[in-house]
């Protein structure tokens, strides 16, 4: 080819390639990269990942008095929660390992919790055991005294005692995506992976609950 002439055929058709190519590539990076980032975040927690396929099956029970809870959409474990004991001495959810557990956060001064305490304490009554146990946790952070008056004047006899007056375990859950307001209350597997969550109250100790957490129990 001389100076000043058009390009060949041939030069042309090689540039054609380089160009095809190129974007080959750069759509080939771009895939890599959103497989890299992406896949953490679908595939989740390893250890939970049985926890999701047992969410999926009770997801069907999720209906009438319990028709608000949320079956996990991804396999989550869930943050180490710290609390104290009725005794003061400190706990956490670690302690509760190789048992299926209900979290429920409360206050005094949250009437739907207030509302929902007596149903808490009765599907305790019925469910709870070995294998299962309803985990209710005080975050009143004025007068310590004054949630354990409220349930013995309530007539509150089959959950033990669990507060954090700093709020603490609130705060670690609502930056894990699971809480915004009160109640909330979470469906825990014994190896920490969330099952199913709820924000707001639920009547637990109705057939509809009672059947949902004995599914999740394997009962």
């Amino acid at each position: 080819m001389t100076v000043g002439s058009a390009p060949s055929l041939t030069a042309r058709r090689r540039r054609r390639r380089l160009v095809t190519a190129g974007a080959v590539a750069a759509l080939g990076a771009l895939a890599a990269v959103y497989v890299v980032v992406g896949l953490p975040r679908n595939a989740g927690d390893p250890r939970c990942r049985p926890t999701l396929d047992l969410a999926r099956r009770i997801e069907p029970l999720a209906h009438g008095q319990v028709a608000a809870v949320k079956p996990a959409e991804e396999a989550r474990l869930l943050p180490v929660l710290a609390f104290r004991d009725g005794a003061g001495a400190q706990r956490s959810l670690a302690d509760w390992r190789g048992r299926t557990v209900l979290l429920n956060l409360w206050a005094t001064w949250c009437v739907p919790c207030r509302k929902e305490m007596p149903t808490l304490d009765a599907l305790q009554d019925k469910l709870g055991g070995p294998d299962f146990e309803v985990v209710a946790v005080n975050i009143d952070t004025r007068d310590p005294d004054k949630p354990r008056t409220w349930l013995r004047d309530i007539g509150i006899g089959h959950l033990a005692y669990y507060a954090d007056a700093n709020a603490k375990v609130f705060q670690d859950l609502k930056a894990a995506g699971k809480a915004i307001g009160m109640p909330t209350t979470l469906l825990i597997d014994p190896n920490g992976c969330e099952i199913a969550s709820l924000a707001g109250p639920a009547e637990w100790a109705s057939a509809d609950g009672v059947s949902l957490v004995s599914a999740a129990l394997g009962r």
